[in-house]
């Protein structure tokens, strides 16, 4: 779990210590100490070795014997064994280091050796890790940093390589931004830069101020007021390159034994740069993409602090915590602390308090895995140092750029935040300010209110007594007894009229004032501010509008909604006579819609035509409204008039799907077609997208098959299926539309098996069939519900 900030009570009763964040930065530099001394230790383990190995050949003994025989001299000369290994290599190998350290044991002032052993091992160290990077000119640049140069207070090293051509490539550096390192990959011949002079002086270059030179060089932002030198790189009489290091700030002349090991650690780089091979052209550093040293010029150009952020991945390629890998010159630590210390580090390690209440952190962990830009306003900040938490309230943005981030803080001034508070409240309000002296003629306004009158910011601003002259004429009255409330009765007042602008335009305004009085009680001026309220007066005018026509339409509504509901009954009442057919009980239902401007298109029909046959329908036109219920007469009376015809149910709904197409609108329809033989008993019916018929045989309701068919008027052209069902003595059949089993929350499969379950308990007759049908009908749509039902006797 991310950890707690403590907050201000806890923060004054407890040790920050003894917080969770506070753990976790002592936890993550108790690590880091242990990191380090194992890493000195095994470097150290390898000079050991070398020392054994130099024993086994002039003793001639074991590597056994030989380990005792170093712990036994070392004793003797009261030494560390890595002091008295180095001691032995430097007399076995009797080479530029070993000479370098006997010159600085004779020049030193501390007969002990102290200081002289202690260069000794740095010497030897760097030269092991040189060794040990073999080719790898980048490794040896990070070995000599952190093994000899670190110690003479030396922050970075880059190794150049000289080419014949008298070009420049760099080889290898440690210390400086990676972006600056990509930027000076390749150096064309006769560039005036600090690593030439060292190359063309046989001394090499000493700058006491990087800044005060005015030469170019890698590092020049991060480092412009530190020293610098320049050492050529060589051996056997032959310049292989460049060793430059450079200093966090201006030093002194190195002391003459001090520059004999920087000149040995240019010999040491010569051995490594006689196989180097330069690299062509101007490629950028491995491991930089080109976004991120342009998102660190980006970066350099802002006038807030800026860190550029790159991923840090573990050893399964998880993301851990990003690199602060540059901070641009206008960086403010909440502590503050120099960009040296935060540059460089995880920000989980300069700010831990960030996995905190603030969630900065993971604020940055979403912008880098979602691309999302994030912005903050008063999001406080806070460093750890030394087990105290500093803070901060800052502006933040944080961006996505390729692949690192960019996180901007700017911290905030209180008295500028208010009145950039101010400045936006009276925007956003549309205020202006005023004060007006009424001794000496003195008015002040501010920007806002020289907008609102839509005079030029350098015109004269206008007395308050000669407001209504800038007024409409019939606003005049209110004006002058505003004037007298605030000028003669002394008191508080405010007026609202309309304003003439010198470009003709007219805005509603409202002006509230207060008197100024001296310690005698003397009116000497008066402050106020005039408010923008046109839009406030056009919405009252446009709702009062809204609302007249909403009257207006909501009785439209109601009229159409009644004569609707009166054609729908007129066409198809809720009850009908019964049909007389022999040996057949026909009945039908129709429940209207609950609220009256829900209105629908439902329509069923029972009719014996001309041929004896019995034409069964219903169906059920789209929408609500005057439109679904004239569309729905045309339907069944156009119905009616081809059934006499004598087509079957499948022509009949071919037909009425022209008629549903052409009809104003786009009309689309369901509906179920049925024509009934009283001599054979068979029923030859069709549909067009409706529900199919309900039969009912003894104790049992099923489904009958559907057979194709589109819905009516949603092509010029369809053609339908019919079929053709054997009734018995005792047969139900029942019709409906969609209103009988609707739900919302069911799907159709689920409403129509209780519908079966409700059909298949038949009462005696089929009126209360259908009438058991509406009750228990579990629709919740509040649509139109039509049922046909025939029953065979």
């Amino acid at each position: 779990m991310p950890a707690r900030r403590p907050t201000a009570d806890a923060a004054s009763s407890d040790a920050p210590a003894t917080s969770s964040v506070g753990r976790l930065a002592a936890t993550v530099e108790r690590l880091r100490s242990e990191v380090r001394a194992a890493q000195a230790e095994a470097e150290g383990r390898a000079l050991v070795e070398l020392a054994k190995g130099i024993l086994v050949e002039r003793l001639g003994c074991g590597p056994a014997q030989a380990a005792r025989q170093l712990a036994e001299l070392t004793e003797q000369a009261q030494m560390t064994p890595l002091e008295f290994a180095v001691e032995v290599i430097n007399q076995a190998a009797r080479d530029r280091v070993a000479e370098v350290t006997q010159a600085f044991l004779s020049a030193a002032a501390d007969p002990t050796g102290t200081v002289t052993e202690s260069a000794a091992v740095r010497l030897r160290a760097a030269e092991s890790g040189v060794l040990a990077a073999a080719q790898d000119t980048q490794a040896m640049a990070d070995s000599l940093l952190e093994h000899a140069l670190r110690p003479l207070g030396a922050v970075a090293v880059a190794i150049w390589a000289a080419a014949p051509d008298g070009s420049l490539s760099l080889a290898g550096s440690a210390g400086f931004p990676p972006g600056e390192a990509a930027r000076w990959r390749y150096v064309p011949p006769d560039v005036a830069t600090v690593a030439r002079r060292g190359l063309t002086e046989p001394d090499g270059q000493w700058l006491p101020s990087l800044a005060e030179s005015g030469l170019p060089t890698l590092g020049r932002r991060e480092y412009a007021d530190g020293a610098r030198i320049a050492l050529p790189a060589g051996t056997g009489g032959r310049i292989h390159g460049v060793l430059e290091i450079a200093w966090p700030k201006p030093e002194a002349p190195l002391p003459r034994p001090v520059l004999r090991q920087v000149e040995a650690l240019a010999e040491l780089c010569a051995h490594t740069l006689e196989t180097f091979v330069p690299p062509s052209g101007t490629a950028p550093e491995p491991g930089l993409l080109p976004d991120v040293v342009e998102l660190m010029d980006l970066a350099d150009g802002l006038h807030d602090p800026a860190l550029v952020l790159v991923p840090h991945l573990d050893d399964t390629g998880q993301l851990v915590d990003f690199r602060i890998q540059h901070v641009n010159s206008r960086f403010l630590d909440p502590a503050g602390r120099p960009r040296a210390v935060v540059g460089g580090a995880l920000l989980l390690e300069a700010y831990p308090m960030a996995a905190g209440d603030s969630e900065l952190f993971q604020r940055v962990e979403r912008v880098y895995a979602t691309g999302e830009p994030f912005r903050a306003r008063r999001m406080r900040l806070t460093a750890l140092v030394d087990q105290v938490p500093l803070s901060a309230v800052a502006d933040i943005s944080i961006s996505r750029h390729g692949s690192s981030v960019l996180l901007i803080w700017r911290i905030e001034d209180e008295t500028a935040r208010l009145a950039s508070l101010l400045q936006h409240a009276q925007r956003l309000g549309r205020i202006g300010g005023f004060e007006e002296n009424l001794l000496t003629g003195e008015i002040t306004w501010n920007g806002q209110l020289f907008s609102l009158y839509g005079r030029p910011p350098t015109s004269p601003p206008v007395a308050l007594q000669d407001l209504p002259a800038h007024a409409h004429p019939d606003d005049s009255v209110t004006l002058r007894r505003f004037l007298r409330t605030l000028l003669h009765h002394r008191r508080p007042a405010s007026a609202a009229f309309r304003l003439l602008r010198p470009d003709g335009v007219t805005r509603h305004t409202r002006v509230v004032a207060e008197p100024v009085l001296d310690t005698d009680g003397q009116l000497f001026g008066v402050r106020g501010a005039y408010q923008d309220i046109s839009a406030q007066h056009w919405t009252e005018v446009a709702l009062a509008a809204t609302r007249d026509q909403l009257a207006h339409t909501e009785q439209q509504a109601v009229e159409r909604n009644r004569l609707a509901l009166q054609l729908q009954h007129a066409i198809m009442p809720p009850a009908q006579a019964p049909l007389r057919v022999p040996d057949l009980q026909v009945a039908v239902r129709y429940r209207p819609a609950e609220t009256e401007h829900l209105v629908g298109g439902d329509w069923y029909d029972a009719v014996v035509l001309p041929s004896g046959l019995v034409l069964l329908c219903v169906g059920d036109v789209a929408g609500h409204g005057i439109e679904a219920a004239t569309s729905m007469v045309v339907l069944r009376n156009a119905l009616r008039g081809l059934a006499v015809t004598g087509a079957g149910p499948a022509q009949l709904l071919s037909w009425l799907n022209i008629v549903a197409h052409h009809l104003t609108g786009a009309v689309t329809a369901t509906a179920v077609c049925g024509l009934y033989d009283g001599e054979r008993r068979t029923l030859r019916w069709a549909r067009a997208g409706h529900l199919p018929p309900v039969l009912v045989r003894e104790a049992d309701a099923t489904a009958l098959p559907p057979v194709k068919g589109l819905l009516l008027g949603a092509v010029p052209e369809a053609r339908y299926e019919e079929t053709e069902l054997q009734l018995a003595a005792g047969d139900t059949l029942l019709m409906y539309t969609d209103g009988l089993i609707e739900r919302r929350d069911r799907s159709v499969e689920e409403s129509l098996s209780h519908l079966l379950d409700t059909a298949r308990a038949a009462p005696n007759t089929l009126d209360q069939q259908l009438d058991r049908l509406l009750t228990y009908s579990r629709s919740d749509t509040d649509d139109d519900t039509c049922i046909v039902g025939i029953r065979v006797v």
